[in-house]
């Protein structure tokens, strides 16, 4: 291997580490924080006990990649969001412990969710505040979406969904802990968050096709991210499954 991936895997190897913000006994970073300002909007519980068996829900898993012309509840997107995020256990001032595995119980993510057609939602970005299991409205303008699907490198599922979803990565949360290793578990983590969704949409009839092909820069900029200490880590489309 050569180049930036041995580069990457190099100098995040253990003999190479400085000691980390926590083990020098400087103050964690929030559990939370948040994108915009502005009211939440309250979620419902979502389906957490609906759909099929777990192993029937496993064996028919499958990427989608188109979907129906059909809405998703907003409960339906309550239960996608809390299956990936969603919070069991807080420790105040601490941890969390949601429904994903997280190095450390850092949970570095924050989840940001482009509506398209969900009913009762404006066509806009919103970020689900998991602590709380709320949604915060982000920002609308004309041809938001398309420009999402054209950073996306052109993928117009991301447009024409029903929901996108993007998982933001707060560094300092993960490296507050682990320092520069760290980076290498919120990609680790990311994947954990992902299986999730697929995991709940199979559950309630949606559909889901992870993206990890997107312009960084582009993406980053249109979140509103910095694309250092916050960045777009990794992104799923979901919709409703033809005929369903």
């Amino acid at each position: 291997m050569t180049g930036i991936g041995r580069d990457f895997l190099e100098r995040t190897e253990y003999r190479h580490l400085e000691p980390s913000e926590q083990e020098r006994g400087l103050p964690q970073p929030p559990l939370e924080i948040r994108l915009g300002d502005g009211e939440s909007i309250e979620l419902p519980e979502g389906k957490r006990d609906a759909g099929p068996a777990l192993w029937r829900v496993m064996s028919e898993r499958r990427s989608v990649r188109e979907y129906g012309a059909e809405s998703l509840s907003v409960a339906d997107l309550a239960t996608l969001l809390w299956a990936t995020q969603g919070v069991t256990r807080v420790i105040p001032g601490r941890a969390t412990f949601r429904t994903v595995p997280s190095a450390g119980a850092r949970h570095a993510f924050e989840t940001v969710v482009l509506a398209n057609r969900v009913d009762g939602l404006e066509r806009a970005t919103y970020q689900y505040l998991a602590v709380d299991h709320r949604l915060l409205r982000l920002d609308a303008f004309p041809g938001l979406a398309e420009k999402m699907a054209e950073a996306c490198l052109g993928q117009r599922m991301v447009a024409e969904n029903a929901a996108t979803f993007v998982w933001v990565a707060d560094r300092a949360r993960m490296a507050w802990r682990y320092g520069e290793r760290g980076t290498r578990y919120l990609f680790l983590d990311a994947g954990h968050v992902c299986e999730n969704l697929y995991l709940a949409a199979e559950a309630i009839g949606a559909g889901v096709c992870a993206i990890a092909a997107f312009d960084d820069r582009r993406l980053n900029e249109l979140l509103g991210l910095d694309g250092i200490d916050r960045f777009a880590v990794y992104v799923a489309s979901v919709g409703v499954k033809p005929g369903g």
